[in-house]
């Protein structure tokens, strides 16, 4: 089955975009505005091209536990469906939290767990299920020690779909001047060169483990996607040497791609689904174009700004 498209396949705010396959097509969730009094907006699609909003997924909590609900990410498990998602206040104050719900639209309702109190700040949770039946999950969060300051990237195990083992390590820390999210950020009372690794993806591919991440500041061309590989989803976790970024802004058509998921398209070819502002940088939009594999490691075909088609071979 061949779909066209043209990027962005939404051209609504929707940010931080994660889509879930389901029986009859894809559900999308993202960042954004509160609709029907609920967090995270529900968009369905039966190709990954032509959405419709269906409204919010997320009961919200309490004022006093944040007001600003960050990229959720939604898996199925004992026949219920649990988002995974970052509640705070601007930059402040973000832990990690889940809601369960009886369909994949929802409506998500919070269990009342926060998953990482002993974080300092805890965003981008993603779920990831291996073939052991091990739940794990990833996520971001801030690390003031080593060499590098900054946010970066996590994995914790998920002893119970609402319970973290609590032995939660570091996997992916900055290596590049491209990570950097601001020079001179005052953070927790000192003042660093900020660096940011968020958004993680995990996906398995012939026995190793590829775990794609977002770099660099999400306001800036700077931000991209890049990825790394391993044996096990705990790790060690490498950086491919020499590794192009997979995503990485085209002047003045995309800007700041990145915070990406995969998907099978529905041909059965990997998609990748990430956002990208407008060149006038009004809103961040969902995009998609063709993830293909090769010998070395995962290919982009994109950002794509012009009219393309899924499945598309590798030049």
């Amino acid at each position: 089955m061949s779909i066209h498209y043209c990027n962005p396949v939404h051209d609504a705010y929707f940010a931080d975009p994660f889509v879930l396959r389901v029986a009859d097509g894809y559900v999308a969730y993202g960042t954004g505005q509160v609709i029907d009094g609920r967090a995270f907006e529900v968009l369905t699609s039966p190709d990954l091209v032509t959405w419709r909003s269906v409204g919010g997924a997320l009961e919200l909590l309490p004022r006093e536990l944040g007001s600003d609900y960050w990229a959720p990410e939604v898996a199925e498990a004992h026949g219920k469906w649990w988002m995974y998602y970052s509640v705070g206040v601007g930059d402040v104050g973000h832990h990690l939290r889940v809601a369960v719900a009886d369909k994949p639209t929802g409506p998500f309702v919070d269990q009342g767990i926060n998953l990482t109190p002993n974080e300092r700040f805890a965003i981008d949770a993603s779920p990831f299920r291996d073939d052991d039946g091990t739940w794990y999950l990833f996520h971001a969060r801030d690390v003031l020690e080593g060499g590098r300051a900054g946010t970066m990237v996590a994995v914790d195990v998920l002893e119970d779909m609402t319970r973290l083992r609590g032995q939660s390590r570091t996997i992916l820390r900055p290596s590049d001047d491209w990570q950097i999210f601001l020079r001179q950020r005052t953070m927790y009372g000192q003042v660093y060169d900020w660096h940011t690794l968020e958004g993680p993806f995990v996906r398995k591919y012939e026995g190793r483990y590829y775990c794609f991440y977002s770099g660099g500041s999400w306001l800036e061309p700077s931000y991209g996607v890049a990825y790394a590989v391993a044996e096990h989803p705990l790790g060690p976790w490498v950086e491919p040497a020499g590794a192009p970024r997979l995503l990485r802004t085209v002047p003045d058509k995309v800007i700041g791609p990145g915070h990406n998921c995969v998907v099978e398209g529905p041909d059965g070819q990997d998609v990748i689904v990430y956002h990208a502002w407008d060149p006038a940088r009004t809103a961040r939009r969902m995009c998609i174009d063709p993830l293909v594999w090769e010998q070395g490691g995962p290919r982009m075909l994109g950002p794509s700004f012009t009219p393309a088609r899924i499945p598309r071979e590798a030049p």
